[in-house]
């Protein structure tokens, strides 16, 4: 019983930063999942998939983990790439290698 602690990526419906600050412990999967067959769909006998924590800091997720006694995979965030500032005015410069067209 491996866990994953990591800090959930934005959705991709999104915009903002919403429930991507906090750091979250997933458990790795005991069991695969197989297809039902009367139905078709997927379920697995292994109810710790159904756990999810969430903590303020990784600090506090990791401690926890210790604490219990978990063996646990810290997954740090990539690093953001910082936005390019541009402006409609950059448009219509005179440093601009081509001229501006409609």
């Amino acid at each position: 019983m491996t866990a994953r602690i990591f800090k959930p990526a934005k959705n991709a419906m999104q915009s903002g930063v919403a429930m991507t600050r906090e750091w979250q412990l997933d458990y790795e999967p005991e069991q695969a999942r197989v297809i039902e067959p009367l139905m078709g769909w997927t379920s697995s006998g292994d109810m710790k998939q159904q756990i999810t924590l969430r903590f303020d800091t990784r600090e506090d997720a990791i401690a926890y983990c210790e604490r219990e006694g978990i063996p646990y995979e810290v997954i740090e965030p990539k690093v953001k790439a910082a936005a390019r500032k541009a402006a409609y005015a950059d448009n219509f410069a005179f440093r601009r290698s081509e001229p501006w067209t409609h």
